[in-house]
Protein backbone atom coordinates (compact mmCIF):
# COMPACT_ATOMS: atom_id res chain seq x y z
CA UNK A 1 0.00 0.00 0.00
CA UNK A 2 1.48 3.23 0.76
CA UNK A 3 4.12 4.23 2.91
CA UNK A 4 3.04 4.89 6.35
CA UNK A 5 5.60 7.55 7.14
CA UNK A 6 3.31 9.68 4.53
CA UNK A 7 0.45 8.45 6.05
CA UNK A 8 1.38 9.44 9.52
CA UNK A 9 2.55 12.69 8.38
CA UNK A 10 -0.38 13.22 6.72
CA UNK A 11 -2.59 12.50 9.63
CA UNK A 12 -0.76 15.21 11.43
CA UNK A 13 -0.97 17.89 9.12
CA UNK A 14 -4.95 17.13 9.41
CA UNK A 15 -4.59 17.45 13.00
CA UNK A 16 -2.81 20.43 13.07
CA UNK A 17 -4.61 22.25 9.96
CA UNK A 18 -7.83 21.47 11.64
CA UNK A 19 -6.77 22.74 15.25
CA UNK A 20 -5.54 26.28 13.84
CA UNK A 21 -8.58 26.68 11.89
CA UNK A 22 -10.93 25.55 14.78
CA UNK A 23 -9.46 28.13 17.05
CA UNK A 24 -9.73 30.69 14.49
CA UNK A 25 -12.39 30.31 12.29
CA UNK A 26 -14.08 27.27 13.37
CA UNK A 27 -16.22 26.79 10.14
CA UNK A 28 -13.10 26.22 7.81
CA UNK A 29 -12.32 23.22 10.34
CA UNK A 30 -13.12 20.60 7.52
CA UNK A 31 -9.93 21.55 5.60
CA UNK A 32 -7.79 19.66 7.87
CA UNK A 33 -9.04 16.56 7.15
CA UNK A 34 -9.65 17.45 3.32
CA UNK A 35 -5.91 18.31 3.14
CA UNK A 36 -4.55 15.18 5.49
CA UNK A 37 -6.35 12.93 3.10
CA UNK A 38 -5.47 14.55 -0.19
CA UNK A 39 -1.61 14.91 1.11
CA UNK A 40 -1.81 10.90 1.56
CA UNK A 41 -3.27 9.95 -1.57
CA UNK A 42 -1.34 12.68 -3.94
CA UNK A 43 2.28 11.54 -2.06
CA UNK A 44 1.77 8.14 -2.14
CA UNK A 45 3.13 5.06 -4.72
CA UNK A 46 0.97 2.69 -5.82
CA UNK A 47 1.44 -1.23 -4.80
CA UNK A 48 4.62 -3.30 -5.91
CA UNK A 49 2.43 -4.92 -8.73
CA UNK A 50 1.57 -1.71 -10.59
CA UNK A 51 2.31 2.21 -10.25
CA UNK A 52 -0.94 3.82 -10.42
CA UNK A 53 -3.28 4.25 -7.74
CA UNK A 54 -6.82 4.12 -8.28
CA UNK A 55 -9.90 6.02 -6.60
CA UNK A 56 -10.30 2.82 -4.31
CA UNK A 57 -6.52 3.19 -2.78
CA UNK A 58 -6.79 6.92 -2.69
CA UNK A 59 -9.93 6.49 -0.79
CA UNK A 60 -8.41 4.06 1.69
CA UNK A 61 -5.29 6.01 2.07
CA UNK A 62 -7.26 9.25 3.11
CA UNK A 63 -9.17 6.84 5.47
CA UNK A 64 -6.26 5.79 7.39
CA UNK A 65 -5.17 9.42 7.37
CA UNK A 66 -8.75 10.62 8.04
CA UNK A 67 -8.60 8.31 11.22
CA UNK A 68 -4.97 8.87 12.64
CA UNK A 69 -5.70 12.97 12.43
CA UNK A 70 -9.00 12.41 13.83
CA UNK A 71 -7.92 10.56 16.89
CA UNK A 72 -5.21 13.12 17.08
CA UNK A 73 -7.90 15.84 17.07
CA UNK A 74 -9.85 14.68 20.32
CA UNK A 75 -6.54 13.99 21.74
CA UNK A 76 -5.48 17.42 21.46
CA UNK A 77 -9.21 18.54 22.19
CA UNK A 78 -9.49 16.47 25.35
CA UNK A 79 -6.20 17.02 26.81
CA UNK A 80 -5.07 20.63 25.92
CA UNK A 81 -8.16 23.10 25.16
CA UNK A 82 -10.37 25.02 27.58
CA UNK A 83 -13.05 25.34 24.79
CA UNK A 84 -13.51 21.10 24.81
CA UNK A 85 -14.52 22.14 28.53
CA UNK A 86 -17.40 24.52 27.45
CA UNK A 87 -18.46 22.19 25.11
CA UNK A 88 -18.66 19.43 27.13
CA UNK A 89 -20.79 21.36 29.78
CA UNK A 90 -23.00 22.34 27.17
CA UNK A 91 -23.36 18.56 25.69
CA UNK A 92 -23.63 17.80 29.67
CA UNK A 93 -26.85 20.47 30.47
CA UNK A 94 -28.56 19.00 27.77
CA UNK A 95 -28.23 14.85 28.28
CA UNK A 96 -29.11 15.36 32.43
CA UNK A 97 -27.88 12.37 33.56
CA UNK A 98 -25.56 11.24 36.58
CA UNK A 99 -23.32 14.28 36.99
CA UNK A 100 -19.87 12.02 36.65
CA UNK A 101 -21.21 10.30 33.93
CA UNK A 102 -22.05 13.26 31.78
CA UNK A 103 -18.85 14.39 31.41
CA UNK A 104 -17.59 10.38 30.18
CA UNK A 105 -20.64 10.72 27.56
CA UNK A 106 -19.76 14.23 26.05
CA UNK A 107 -16.10 12.38 25.87
CA UNK A 108 -17.39 9.99 23.68
CA UNK A 109 -19.75 11.89 21.71
CA UNK A 110 -16.72 14.02 21.05
CA UNK A 111 -14.24 11.24 20.23
CA UNK A 112 -17.14 9.41 17.89
CA UNK A 113 -17.62 12.75 15.92
CA UNK A 114 -14.71 14.09 15.50
CA UNK A 115 -13.03 10.05 14.27
CA UNK A 116 -15.92 10.04 11.72
CA UNK A 117 -15.68 13.46 10.46
CA UNK A 118 -11.93 13.13 9.84
CA UNK A 119 -12.55 9.82 8.43
CA UNK A 120 -15.23 10.86 5.70
CA UNK A 121 -13.54 13.79 5.00
CA UNK A 122 -9.92 12.16 4.54
CA UNK A 123 -11.86 9.73 2.09
CA UNK A 124 -12.61 12.46 -0.12
CA UNK A 125 -9.57 13.84 0.20
CA UNK A 126 -7.97 10.94 -0.99
CA UNK A 127 -10.27 10.54 -3.94
CA UNK A 128 -9.77 14.46 -4.84
CA UNK A 129 -5.89 13.75 -4.41
CA UNK A 130 -6.08 10.87 -6.82
CA UNK A 131 -8.00 12.79 -9.35
CA UNK A 132 -5.56 15.41 -9.40
CA UNK A 133 -2.08 12.99 -9.57
CA UNK A 134 -4.10 11.70 -12.44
Amino acid sequence: MAEWKIIGLSGLINAVVTIILIIIFYPLFFLGPLTGGFLASYLSHGYEDYDKMDFKDGAVVGAISGIIGGLIITLLLILGFGAISYIINLISLKIGLIPGVNTLIAAYVIIEFSVIISLILGILGGIIGVIVKE
